[in-house]
């Protein structure tokens, strides 16, 4: 990698902004005191600004261990504003988005409210703290990009899962409804009184046909093996011909809001 780049002509700062990750770990990856993952190839080449041929061939080098496992523990010590911005940088490289989501509202479609309910769990420190709900909603303005399509499936129980008081829940479902109306974003919410064939397990991010993201208790997870992707995109389209969409959608999230502001006024 360290041959690379100077063969670019690029400094490691510029470089290392660029792939949104800190210098002492761009020059790990070079002399090789650290394995990249496939994120942070993809992000150095793309620094680069290598050319596709070249960077296929080192994807196609880095995809061969085929799945990454990076604790949370790692990522609090990266940061957790530093890892948004490699989202960023990934969504932004991205054309079709499917996230299908069993706990929690996505990311891409959080309110600042929701952002801050997620984040102050983990018991960051304040400034870190306000970085980091400042990074991910910095990420939502790719939902506006042109030329990208995103597919979100939610299961019911997302709407009803008391991570804030009921007016700012409502606000969270109303920002469901108003980013449902996007042309180029579908949301689905997968119902609990529809019969299904599938179990929701665990939430899961699949980036054009490329690669796999799972989120777990103590890590995620990140899958590039074609036979993999494959699967979880059956999943996916397994869920989404199950869901609600469209209008009947919005009805079903209006009217858990609609329970909400009740609860709120009577209160």
């Amino acid at each position: 990698m360290r041959k690379l780049r100077e063969a670019s002509g690029m400094e490691a700062k510029a470089v290392a902004r660029g792939a949104a990750m800190s210098r002492s770990k761009l020059s790990k990856i070079e002399t090789g005191n650290a394995a990249p993952s496939v994120t942070d190839v993809d992000c150095i080449l793309t620094a680069m600004g290598v050319s596709d041929q070249v960077k296929a061939e080192y994807m196609a080098a880095a995809r061969e261990a085929a799945t990454e496992v990076t604790a949370w523990r790692l990522i609090r010590r990266l940061g957790h504003s530093r890892k948004q911005e490699q989202v960023q940088a990934l969504e932004s490289r991205t054309t079709l988005l499917r996230l299908f989501q069993p706990s929690l509202v996505p990311g891409l479609l959080q309110t600042p409210e929701y952002v801050r309910a997620v984040f102050a769990r983990k018991g960051l420190p304040a400034e870190q703290l306000e970085r980091t709900i400042g990074a991910r909603l910095a990420r939502q303005s790719v939902l506006y990009a042109d030329g990208k399509e995103f597919r979100f499936i939610i299961t019911e129980s997302v709407l009803r899962w008391r991570i804030l008081p009921p007016l700012m829940m409502a606000g969270q479902l109303d920002r469901l409804v108003s980013v449902s109306r996007l042309p180029h974003v579908d949301v689905r919410v997968v119902a609990l009184s529809q019969p299904q064939n599938d179990f929701p397990g665990h939430s899961f991010s699949i980036r054009d046909d490329r690669t796999v993201t799972m989120e777990m208790a103590h890590a995620e997870t990140v899958v590039t093996d074609p036979r993999d992707v494959a699967l979880y995109v059956a999943k996916f389209e397994g869920f989404s011909a199950s869901a609600l969409s469209g209008d009947v959608m919005r009805e079903l999230v209006e009217s858990v809001r609609d329970d909400l502001l009740r609860e709120q006024e009577s209160g």
